[in-house]
């Protein structure tokens, strides 16, 4: 009886639903699941629909719509048109307080069963679910305050004598949480009987600027890292829920901020409908909510925010709203915007690494990640420098004179024992190009002449010999006669016999014409005035290498800002040569 008259009180609409709310169960045994007649399949999209959103029966009152009410007027209206409903508490704070002011614990299971009783008649559930809006503090560390830790403990009091009256409370968290400590027992506790449902909003700006592909990538990654949070103390992704904004109001960091015109923000609106789908999607995930929708303040009064609404309905569903007739010609009416194309594993511009080629270099790595390692650095080098076809033709076919002396059959050979197409044989041809390329335009400080004494002393039985040629070599140090040394001049020459005449010998720079003035010898054989410009040679490729390598990780680096790959699991930037698996691939 004592449910009736407050029902009957809060509201005469309330009168024709009690009636029905009394005579469900509440809380005992065999009682209706949490949610009356809500879907089975996950994730539920809850939609906040009450009568502070201007459009609530134009947009929200459908089927295969949950909306999230807190009066008694629109609930009823929203389920007759077909929408389910859920029960919306506003104001959590004034049930349990706040960390500087907590409620007395006296009061907190009278006023959590007032709060069920108006959820069963607004939801016209004898087990209604119940979003409270909002936990304060989510990131408060530990040790708590006095204040804080009783307001921690009225929470979970309340979510708790919620549940036990047959509720299902969804707890919504504003800020990223605080999980360390005796915070992780109380996140737990409060899983075990209410969902979390943790808010990420974002600045429409932002995503606009960054683009369908790397903005989604944004959205998506912090999207998982809200879920994350709690799988990483226990908590499993079933009792997680997630929310998105749609506020207007300038300043507040979040929703469209201003951003124009029209398109533009509802481009990113259907961004964010198709990032949540996706984690929702991976993770399993309860619920997705949305929320701004209603009109509380001058900067809250968007007339573009029922367009948004359904564009946000359209791009989960487009069978829930009709997106590109509410949203205008300048839509992109794509549903696969900010999505990786089929068959693609990671994206930098218009550069792709695709899943075929990740497989290629996989067999011949045996490592996944490092096969990635390596295509991503492909793709960062391609966008200063890349290799025309004739010069991989010429740089493959120098390969095969040089190491196979000329024998096509024999290198397909090699190539089929390593587990090699010829395709990536010649992208790694390509790779070494590139590189070189790029060292070439390093600039790197003359070496000194202790450098050069040392070098000299240190590598004294480094094979040499010494060679002329018709055109200066910078492996001679520019110049046309000079000593070859193994560790840069082409591995032919060291092998050359002693003829009066010039030989050609295919190398990485191109066919150089070579005569050996004599055998190879250990350095120290030769005087260091001989040796000294191949030296200088030597010293400079070795710093314009480790210079290469700085340069290359600084841009891979950056680059990641830009990169988009499959589940947003982005590439290792780290050196892999993969000349050590395909050692007869090196151009020197």
């Amino acid at each position: 009886m004592r449910r009736f008259l407050l029902i009957a009180a809060v509201s005469g609409a309330a009168l024709a639903l009690a009636p029905a709310a009394t005579a469900r169960p509440s809380g005992a045994a065999g009682a209706a699941a949490p949610g009356c007649n809500l879907p089975e399949t996950r994730p539920l999209w809850i939609d906040f629909g009450d009568g502070s959103v201007p459009f609530w029966d134009r947009i929200f009152a459908r089927p295969g719509i949950i909306a999230a009410a807190s009066n008694f007027l629109a609930p009823p209206r929203l389920r007759a048109a077909g929408a389910k409903t859920v029960y919306w508490d506003m104001h959590l704070k004034n049930r349990v307080g706040t960390p500087v002011e907590p409620a007395d614990p006296a009061a907190i299971d009278d006023r959590a069963d007032r709060l069920f009783l108006r959820a069963v008649a607004s939801s016209d559930c004898a087990t209604p679910v119940i979003a409270l809006n909002e936990l304060f503090g989510a990131g408060t560390t530990t040790p708590w305050s006095a204040g804080n830790a009783q307001y921690r403990a009225n929470v979970l009091a309340f979510v708790r004598r919620l549940a036990a009256r047959g509720a299902k409370p969804y707890l919504l968290v504003s800020s990223a949480p605080f999980t360390g400590g005796e915070a992780a027992q109380w996140w737990r506790d409060v899983a075990q009987v209410a969902d979390l449902v943790r808010e990420v909003y974002f600045a429409g700006p932002r995503i606009h600027r960054q683009g369908p592909l790397v903005g989604s990538r944004t959205m998506r990654v912090a999207l998982r890292k809200a879920v994350q949070d709690f799988v990483d103390i226990g908590i499993p992704p079933a009792k997680v829920g997630l929310m998105l904004g749609f506020h207007t109001t300038r300043g507040v960091g979040s929703g469209r901020e201003g951003l124009q015109p029209t398109s533009a923000w509802l481009q990113v609106v259907k961004l964010e409908a198709l990032a949540a789908r996706r984690v929702a999607r991976e993770t399993g995930v309860s619920s997705v909510w949305s929320w701004g929708w209603g009109a509380w303040s001058d900067g809250e009064r968007d007339p573009d925010k029922e367009a948004a609404a359904c564009v946000w309905l359209w791009a989960r569903d487009s069978r829930l709203c009709d997106g590109p007739r509410h949203a205008g010609p300048d839509f992109d009416v794509s549903r696969t915007d900010g999505q990786l194309p089929a068959g693609v594993a990671c994206m930098l511009g218009k550069g792709i690494v695709t899943h075929a080629q990740l497989a290629s270099v996989a067999r011949v790595t045996r490592d996944p990640e490092s096969a990635l390692s390596v295509l991503y650095a492909r793709l960062v080098v391609r966008e200063h420098v890349d290799v025309s076809p004739a010069e991989l033709r010429a740089a493959e076919a120098a390969l095969v004179a040089r190491t196979f002396r000329g024998s096509w059959s024999a290198y397909r050979a090699a190539l089929g024992r390593a587990g090699a197409s010829r395709a990536l044989a010649r992208s790694v041809l390509a790779d070494q190009l590139r590189e070189a390329e790029l060292r070439r335009r390093l600039r790197v400080p003359a070496a000194t002449r202790s450098a050069i004494l040392d070098f000299y002393e240190i590598y004294s039985e480094l094979p040499a010999r010494e060679v002329v040629v018709r055109k200066g070599a910078w492996w001679l140090g520019g110049r046309r006669a000079g000593l070859a040394l193994q560790s840069i001049a082409p591995a032919s020459v060291l092998r050359l016999a002693v003829r009066p005449t010039f030989s050609r010998v295919f190398t990485a720079d191109g066919p150089v014409s070579v005569r050996a003035l004599g055998p190879t010898l250990p350095l120290g054989a030769f005087p260091l005035a001989l040796a000294r410009p191949a030296i200088g040679a030597s010293l400079a490729e070795t710093a314009r290498a480790a210079k290469f390598q700085s340069w290359l990780l600084r841009r891979e680096t950056s680059a990641l800002g830009r990169t988009v790959c499959v589940r947003d699991e982005l590439p290792l930037p780290e050196p892999v040569d993969l000349t050590a698996f395909l050692p007869f691939l090196a151009v020197r």
